[in-house]
């Protein structure tokens, strides 16, 4: 993955003109000149990178450094041209030479910092990396060096210049999961019968599903702090899954006692009191968490829902509309079509019926079996 990643990065690093013979040295401050053949030579490489001859570019950079052994672009070109045959082997002499001639050329440190990680060399990758500001992969060089909180900003200021690359996407799933891993085991080893110890293994369980574990991890924690944010809600999503519905329904209903201003846990209790047959009790909390985190999909179908049992039609549309606004794809816009449609059948509106059903057809091919009759 690393070696794929830096292949695609590497690009031209290197931005020097292929007509140019005379090349600025940025430690002495003074122009370098070539002689009239390394610089046939040099040309000849750049002809060859760009039809993609990569191994005729090796042997003219090779040519170049034989006959300017002092021009230390020259050795990163070879190195780089290496790299683009992925030979990232043959590219460290190079570029190594290339800093020793002049420590400050940037392209050649990010050049050897990818070619030293691509080939597990890390923790050496690491200050070329930082050298020429390559936020990415010194993030990755971090993650492999277990420099997880510090990997971490890093990969998220480079995701802000390439959203959605997913290599970066996954090194930094990788270092939030392992540095979450070493925080819980550390809680673990160092308060082992502590409230949020408890907590934190009914949170294992609960992703495992292996609820009665969780259950009595939760109840163990409470039993310890009850005044603890979010474990009643927790525990509720616990009796949630299980369908004990009066259960979940006590547990959210402490949460928001605790935390009034907590949306999830007005919306969680009044999807168990839906849950129950509970539409008008329902349909005041689902107001209210909709008011506290307005223009959430899954508040606004199950305030919907609520508002169609009470009686109240009206409110029901424009909920579903709502999220119809938002959410235009996927399960829970089938759901509302079809939702819909029933409505407007109900009120005799045949022509808006059929085309919300229309609409319902067009996605149930991504609606999971089952879903018409959750209505």
């Amino acid at each position: 993955m690393i070696a794929a990643q830096i292949c695609r990065r590497v690009g031209r690093i290197l931005f020097v003109s292929a007509a140019a013979s005379i090349f600025f040295h940025p430690q002495s401050g003074k122009a370098q000149s070539l002689s009239s053949e390394a610089t046939q030579h040099w040309n000849a490489a750049h002809q060859a990178e760009a039809a993609r001859q990569f191994d005729i570019a090796v042997k003219e950079y090779i040519k170049v450094t034989s006959l300017e052994p002092a021009f230390a672009t020259g050795f990163a070109s070879l190195g780089q041209a290496y790299m683009e045959q992925r030979d990232f082997t043959s590219a460290l002499a190079p570029l190594k030479h290339a800093l020793e001639l002049d420590s400050n050329l940037m392209p050649a440190h990010q050049l050897l910092g990818y070619a030293l990680l691509a080939q597990g060399y890390a923790a050496e990758a690491i200050p070329h990396l930082e050298r020429a500001h390559e936020q990415g992969a010194l993030g990755i060089a971090q993650v492999e060096t277990s420099q997880l909180a510090e990997a971490i900003p890093n990969l998220q200021a480079a995701l802000q210049k390439r959203p959605n690359d997913p290599d970066l996407l996954y090194y930094l799933g990788r270092a939030s999961g392992l540095l979450s891993k070493q925080s819980i085991d550390t809680l673990l080893a160092a308060a082992p019968n502590s409230a949020r110890a408890h907590q934190a293994l009914a949170e294992n369980y609960f992703v495992l599903r292996q609820m009665p574990e969780a259950e009595k991890e939760y109840k163990q924690a409470l039993d310890m702090r009850p005044d603890t944010p979010n474990l009643h809600l927790e525990l509720g999503q616990v009796f949630s899954l299980t369908s004990r519905w009066p259960d979940a329904e006590q547990q959210f209903h402490q949460e928001l006692q605790l935390q009034p201003g907590n949306a999830e846990a007005a919306y969680r209790l009044g999807d168990a009191l839906l849950h129950q047959g509970k539409a008008h009790e329902a349909h005041s909390i689902l107001e209210r968490a909709d008011k506290l985190q307005p223009q959430m999909p899954e508040t606004l179908y199950a305030l919907g829902k609520a508002a169609s049992l009470d009686g109240d039609e009206a409110a029901a549309e424009k909920s579903w509309l709502a999220l119809l606004s938002i959410e235009r794809e996927g399960e829970l816009a089938a759901q509302t079509h079809f939702a819909l449609a029933g409505l407007y059948r109900k009120q005799n509106k045949s022509e808006q019926a059929q085309r919300e059903m229309s609409e319902f057809q067009r996605l149930r091919i991504s609606v999971p079996a089952g879903a018409q009759t959750a209505q």
